[in-house]
């Protein structure tokens, strides 16, 4: 992968920890993820 494709993967990740980061805790949990769970959750989507 070269450096513009990691850096837009880097930003999706963060952009996906960023907005599952403002949900509270009941959206979250209607998700099924705990707030623990986001970089793991972010990582596996981007």
């Amino acid at each position: 992968m070269n450096i513009v494709g990691k850096f837009q993967k880097w930003r999706s990740y963060r952009r996906t920890v960023s907005e599952l980061s403002k949900l509270s805790n009941r959206e979250l949990d209607d998700l099924g993820i705990s707030r623990y769970d986001i970089e793991q959750v972010a990582r596996k989507v981007s």
